[in-house]
């Protein structure tokens, strides 16, 4: 049966108690030194709680990226200390997953060969390669494997976003034919077959966990077992700062953090914003405070975010970029946090943080936000890809007669997100 929130215990030991892993080696995709994204933070994270735990023995190891270099003659390096590793330059294979340089799958089986972990705890397969199941097995064949699933990518040749191309409908299958339509450069039995490869090595994974039950239910529709699944939310580093308390009623103060992409609904929210220009609430005032980069997006959308802001900046303020140890303070600036992503999303990380910065969240009504935030309790859900909708709802807030403002308030005594902690994963891995 599915197993929501908790990963099936190991095996009793010989006195009939369950034996709790002491040495976990816990793998990310990147390092949050190169990279700060949701994965790489909550990989971090457990890792940080795990080597906290008395009487546990954790390790790091993450993929390089493109700023980090290892030596000469070596895919494993240590820049960041003793117990955390860096993979670097695998060959890495975007459309099987596959890490193609012809050492790396030997130095992966001579590390964990040496630490010999009782867990492999891997927040993602990307820039590692799912051949690395095969070789944890290789060279611990006691290990037990868990793998945390962040989007799509096993399932979704398009960046693992279930959205077709080239309009960016939302997909809510996959089959070779529908695959094919999106990319007609491969054959249905390419998608066939690249299908087939990615499950013979996923199937070497113990256990699953995916951080909304909307993920898990795409991957066990596509083939996954489901009594492999646990639903747990990411882990997070705490908030130890104050509480702020909420800005003065007027105007109402929106924050959008994250990238300035199409997929995370930048459209979406400057059509909002252009639309409450136009007409403004009645009684009140919008301001929407945008924090974040695109300068990793294409130019010409750069160009257009930037020709767009311009003309709505009696209502949006564009404040840059931020580092992610400022977000909760920046958030309590704010009355409530919006988050307009086109595409499903699984647990966006700004959701658990607008949660630990005790703010509600405005988000679009699919997928993986929906599941998080309830709609009039934890925030408000808009109708996906609609600025009207979006518009109408912040102009609700602000207006004196429209939505109850106590709603704010009544935040406060509801869902917090709750971390799983490191004791937890020790005592039911």
């Amino acid at each position: 049966m599915p197993n929501d929130g908790v990963v099936p215990r190991v095996a009793p030991g010989p006195a009939g108690a369950p034996q709790a892993p002491s040495r976990v080696l816990v793998v990310s995709h990147l390092h949050p030194a190169v990279s700060r994204g949701g994965a790489e933070i909550a990989a971090y994270q457990m890792y940080r709680a795990l080597k906290a735990t008395p009487g546990v023995t954790a390790w790091f190891a993450a993929g390089a990226g493109a700023r980090l270099a290892p030596p000469l003659g070596t895919h494993v390096f240590q820049p960041f200390g003793p117990d955390e590793y860096v993979l670097g330059e695998p060959g890495y294979d975007g459309w099987l997953h596959s890490a193609q340089a012809p050492r790396f799958g030997q130095e992966v089986r001579d590390l964990v060969a040496e630490l010999q972990p009782d867990v492999v705890h891997f927040h993602h397969f990307a820039n590692l390669g799912v051949e690395a199941f095969l070789q944890v097995k290789q060279a611990c064949p006691q290990a037990r494997i868990v793998l945390t699933l962040h989007e799509y990518l096993a399932i979704c040749h398009h960046f693992g976003q279930m959205v077709k191309r080239p309009d960016l409908a939302l997909c809510s299958r996959e089959t070779p034919r529908d695959c094919a339509r999106c990319f007609p450069d491969r054959s249905e039995n390419d998608f066939f077959l690249r299908k087939l490869y990615l499950q013979r090595f996923l199937g070497l994974v113990d256990h699953f966990v995916a951080p909304s039950r909307f993920l898990a239910d795409r991957y066990i529709a596509w083939g996954l077992p489901a009594d492999r699944f646990s639903v747990a939310e990411n882990a997070l580093p705490p908030h130890e700062g104050p509480d702020l308390p909420m800005p003065p009623p007027q105007p109402l103060v929106v924050g959008f953090f994250g990238q300035l992409s199409v997929l995370k609904g930048v459209g979406v929210l400057l059509d909002a914003a252009e639309e409450l220009r136009r007409r403004p609430p009645r009684g009140g005032r919008v301001r929407i405070e945008i924090w974040g980069d695109a300068s990793n997006q294409p130019a010409e959308l750069r160009t257009e975010i930037e020709r767009r802001l311009q003309a709505s900046r009696s209502v949006v303020s564009f404040n840059g970029a931020y580092e992610n140890d400022q977000v909760i303070g920046l958030m309590q600036r704010c009355h409530a946090v919006v988050v307009p992503s086109i595409w499903w999303e699984n647990s966006p990380l700004v959701i658990q943080e607008a949660f630990l910065a005790r703010r509600p969240v405005i988000c679009s009504d699919i997928g993986g936000m929906a599941e998080k935030v309830r709609d009039g309790v934890d925030g408000w859900h808009f109708r996906a890809r609609s600025a009207q909708s979006l518009a109408e709802v912040l102009r609700g807030l602000a207006e004196p007669a429209g939505i109850d403002r106590r709603n704010f308030v009544r935040f406060k005594e509801s869902k917090i997100v709750s971390c799983e902690t490191a004791n937890q994963f020790c005592e039911n891995i």
